[in-house]
């Protein structure tokens, strides 16, 4: 067999790795590394303003440095800030999550794991503030004023979490949340694309090397009409770049089905939506939209202070019920702006101790599960424009990336090619 028919032979298989290669390197490009991974280099974040706006959009020039992160966690803010548009919001407002995290169990949790933090509670304010009448007190006393701080509770905690619900849609922003979650774990980001695209991610992989062997075969004949050195790598950059894009267009395009003859042409991503809706209700409520997270976003977010307020608002009158017929002789023994202080400082410190429990890991998995059913349905009927957009909307504007990094491979890869085999 002549060197030249070896060469033309060799074609196909050169650009089925070429298409194989880009796409695997562009799907890891996507997700990988999770952190900035390069150098800082003085002076670049300012000049990156003026730079052109596809320039500044490449992970870590817009910082000041000169490497790589992977697009998906580079755009985890904004990842999180698509979730909840194209997404969360449509699948529930928070007065609804909130609901289906039952709240009389809530009520329950908090009752059981919180009775003697607030004991403690109590029995350091009163030392704290005024530990001469604590002291005065004799056991029989202060175990009567325990008692009827713990009578109270169970009504306080309902009363609580009653009005949480009825005020949650005002108290968080469940956007906010969502986006500091993505930015505090940026590889939620890449799980929610791993695990609901993950049979999609592994055919852009395969796709590329039959379809870029099958644009071999045109280019032995574009070789043999031309033989000129620029030929092969031109074709390259053709090859690399269309492989990206046919890959990513099956897989989002056509957003409706179509039939053509006997073959139905839909979006291999949005065909799986009752499959992918399950998968991705699981990520949801299990590492975003969890009571923790959300008793968190209440307590810290930036509505906290009414949050807070709200809460003490119910413990200051359960305190007064607990001092019971003694409160206005208390009040005189220790003074009305002495007795407002206790008052006040037990019920803030109380806040945290209510709240706390809403951290239980164990407790969290257990209530996530009707989160998951109700996002999981909805999820399953929004329309097919908006479920492909939870994803394609995120990688949209950074596409050109991945098709440029296709180019640029299947133009090394020709002159690979060439240096191999030679011009013919």
């Amino acid at each position: 067999m002549s060197h030249h028919v070896v060469n033309l032979i060799s074609i196909p298989l050169f650009t089925g790795a070429i298409g194989y290669l880009t796409n695997w390197s562009g799907v890891w490009m996507l997700f990988n590394p999770v952190h900035f991974k390069g150098w800082r280099v003085r002076g670049l974040a300012g000049l990156a303003e003026v730079l052109p706006r596809k320039i500044q959009q490449i992970p870590g020039i817009a910082h000041g440095g000169i490497g790589w992160q992977g697009i998906i966690p580079s755009r985890a803010a904004k990842m999180g800030s698509i979730a909840v548009d194209k997404g969360i919001a449509k699948l529930g407002s928070p007065s609804e999550f909130y609901k289906q995290l039952e709240p009389d169990k809530i009520a329950e949790h908090i009752l059981a794991s919180a009775r003697e933090d607030i004991r403690d509670v109590t029995e350091r304010t009163l030392e704290r503030e005024h530990p001469g009448l604590w002291h005065d007190l004799t056991p029989r006393m202060r175990e009567r004023v325990h008692e009827r701080v713990q009578q109270q509770l169970p009504e306080i905690v309902r009363e609580l979490t009653d009005d949480i619900g009825e005020n949650i849609d005002h108290l968080m922003d469940i956007k906010l949340m969502v986006i500091r979650r993505m930015e505090e774990r940026p590889e939620l980001a890449n799980r929610i694309f791993q695990d609901v695209g993950k049979k999609e991610l592994r055919f852009i992989i395969n796709f590329g090397f039959f379809f870029g062997a099958a644009l071999g075969f045109p280019l032995v004949f574009i070789t043999e009409a031309l033989p000129y050195w620029w030929v092969l790598p031109l074709g390259g950059v053709v090859i690399g770049y269309v492989t990206n894009w046919m890959a990513l267009w099956m897989i989002f395009e056509p957003v409706e089905p179509h039939q053509i003859g006997p073959v139905k042409v839909h979006g291999l991503f949005i065909r799986r939506q009752p499959e992918v809706a399950e998968v991705y209700a699981k990520i949801i409520a299990d590492d975003i939209v969890t009571l923790r997270n959300m008793g968190d976003e209440l307590l810290t977010g930036p509505q906290s202070d009414r949050t807070r307020w709200m809460v003490q608002s119910r413990l200051r009158p359960a305190i007064d019920r607990s001092v019971g017929p003694a409160k206005p002789a208390v009040r005189i023994a220790v003074g009305r702006r002495q007795y407002d202080a206790i008052r006040e400082s037990l019920a803030e410190e109380a806040v945290e101790y209510t709240m706390t429990p809403l951290a239980d890991p164990e407790f969290n998995r257990q209530q996530s599960t009707e989160v998951r059913k109700l996002i999981a349905d909805r999820m399953r009927v929004l329309p097919s424009k908006d479920f492909s957009e939870l994803l394609r909307s995120a990688m949209r504007e950074d596409e050109w990336l991945l098709l440029l990094h296709g180019a640029v491979l299947g133009f090394g890869a020709g002159l690979l090619h060439l240096a191999i085999f030679g011009p013919g």
